[in-house]
């Protein structure tokens, strides 16, 4: 398993990214993305994707460079057409409109259609931090087979649909950050878990049969089986409200229309801005006292301690930052294979991630 130091994963991504046709911004863009999904320890949303990136690129449904349509710029309102262009420059520039938007009216709704995997859906929610803005957004998966079997269903009908929300504190740093998929795991932890050869955890899974299973292999190799909503009817209605907000509100592809194989993200995204509503600071003050008020309750059993959403991230990012980023063996294949296809020898690899080593 290599462990790289950010700066040299940085430097292999963008030599993937250039390779593929990104210009200098979007190459910068994906592989900022990538590096910080790593490093705030979410694999699932790194350099692990560069393959699935690569296979969009040869089979035409991912666009270098894309030029992004405004459907609609109506005061609070914009509507944003990514088609199939890289989902972390798209979402990227479009969150800034929002932000800027928020800054001169108070808020704005962002409606970001078909974009090319935007990724980490906190990377956007950091991004408005930085600017003092709120941030709250509903995402769906789709032009792909169906991975999430919503309650009481045996088979699936939805993508993992991510919901993520924060508020900014006082240092450009989110006081709070929730960012989730609304399955019990991110099907990009089932892909890791496959690659490493481990099961995945207890109620994660089905099997085709409608069963329970920990073997990720059926759904990452076979394509059958199905992910599971976390906390059953709970999280399987917020995942349909996410298909709904970013499907049939935000005007993206849905669910059930049909699928080129490719991997197609929208999103409804609120971005206010606290200034308009009062002192930000106060904002940050209260935040971070509910969060005091929180971590003052005793440590339940099995626990070390009380962590609140955006910790576990902050924490594996200074960690991960200093003693470097591992990469699973399966993983590792997989993103040279791919570098491969693109006629990236060996060589130019090594020159690369050598200097940042």
């Amino acid at each position: 398993m290599p462990t790289l130091k950010p700066q040299a994963l940085h430097a292999l991504i963008s030599l993937v990214a250039r390779r593929m046709g990104s210009d200098v911004t979007e190459t910068q863009e994906v592989a900022d993305h990538l590096v910080r999904a790593n490093l705030t320890g979410h694999d699932s949303h790194g350099v692990g994707m560069l393959p699935a990136y690569v296979r969009l690129l040869q089979d035409g449904l991912l666009v270098p460079n894309q030029t992004p349509d405004t459907v609609l710029d109506a005061g609070a309102l914009l509507v944003i057409d990514a088609k199939r262009g890289y989902g972390q420059r798209a979402t990227a520039d479009a969150v800034r409109r929002a932000i800027g938007r928020a800054k001169e009216l108070g808020a704005c709704v962002l409606a970001l259609r078909n974009a090319s995997h935007i990724g980490r859906i906190g990377t956007y929610a950091e991004l408005a931090s930085r600017h003092g803005m709120a941030f709250i957004a509903f995402v769906n998966v789709t032009d792909h087979h169906d991975i999430q079997a919503p309650y009481g269903c045996a088979e699936p009908r939805l993508g993992t649909n991510p919901f993520c929300a924060a508020v900014p504190g006082q240092d450009g740093t989110p006081a709070m950050l929730l960012d989730m998929a609304t399955t019990t795991i991110a099907a990009g932890k089932a892909r890791v878990a496959y690659n490493k050869g481990i099961e995945v955890p207890e109620g994660a899974l089905i099997d085709p049969d409608g069963h329970p299973t920990n073997d990720p292999a059926g759904l990452i190799r076979d394509h059958t089986g199905a992910l599971l909503s976390f906390g059953k009817h709970k999280g399987s209605g917020l995942a349909v409200m996410c298909e709904i907000m970013a499907g049939a509100l935000a005007g993206g592809q849905r669910a059930e229309q049909t699928r080129k194989g490719g991997i197609l993200n929208s999103m409804l995204a609120v971005v206010i801005d606290p200034a308009k509503l009062g002192d930000p600071a106060d904002v940050a003050e209260a935040a971070e006292s509910t969060a005091a008020h929180i971590r003052s309750s005793r440590v339940a059993p099995g626990f070390e301690q009380v962590l609140l959403p955006g910790e576990p991230e902050r924490r594996s990012a200074e960690r991960r930052t200093r003693d470097g980023i591992p990469v699973d063996d399966g993983t590792w294949r997989d993103v040279l294979e791919s570098a491969a296809k693109l006629g990236i020898t060996q060589g130019e690899i090594d020159q690369a991630v050598a200097p940042n080593a």
